[in-house]
């Protein structure tokens, strides 16, 4: 419980030393590229920091695992090897990686928003849209990607309005 108390007021701390007016942690490049990465909301990633050692120490030591393999073009047979996980899962790994980089790089927060709907579409159409149910998660994860472009937003210090002409074109 001390631990937990400790996590918390570190946040706080942190919070207060990136500008104290965001909701959540502000988060590097590295941690947004694993929330993405791992398929976590930014807000929700930021919520576990300081408190979980999942979101502070191993989803980002895999990551460094995912980003040497990728970018010296190993497969997913290497990455396998390295994590000890099994091949399509490693396949996966890698693609979300590349996709996530794409997101967590983009120009800007709505640049970021737009690659995030369009690849939350993609994967949807995948798995196929045959249902009220199927919809529903997409239009789910539709909301999930909003949760993030407001926490992008939050970042850049910008309002959605200061968007306006460039989510229009």
């Amino acid at each position: 419980m001390l631990e937990h108390i400790k996590g918390i007021l570190q946040v706080e701390d942190y919070q207060a030393s990136v500008g104290g007016n965001m909701k959540y942690t502000k988060m590097n490049k590295q941690q947004l590229l694993a929330a993405e990465t791992f398929s976590y909301s930014y807000a929700n990633y930021a919520d576990h920091l300081g408190i979980n050692a999942r979101f502070d120490k191993y989803m980002p030591d895999e990551l460094k695992i995912i980003e040497q393999v990728a970018s010296k073009g190993g497969s997913a047979d290497d990455l396998a090897a390295k994590l000890e996980v099994d091949q399509d899962i490693a396949k996966g790994l890698i693609s979300s990686y590349l996709v996530a980089k794409k997101i967590v790089y983009a120009e800007n927060a709505v640049e970021s928003f737009r690659l995030g709907v369009r690849q939350s579409i993609i994967y949807a159409l995948e798995q196929g849209l045959n249902s009220s149910k199927d919809i529903d998660d997409l239009v789910g994860q539709i909301c999930y990607r909003t949760s993030d472009l407001a926490y992008l937003l939050d970042i850049e210090q910008k309002e959605l309005s200061d968007y306006s002409e460039v989510l229009r074109d």
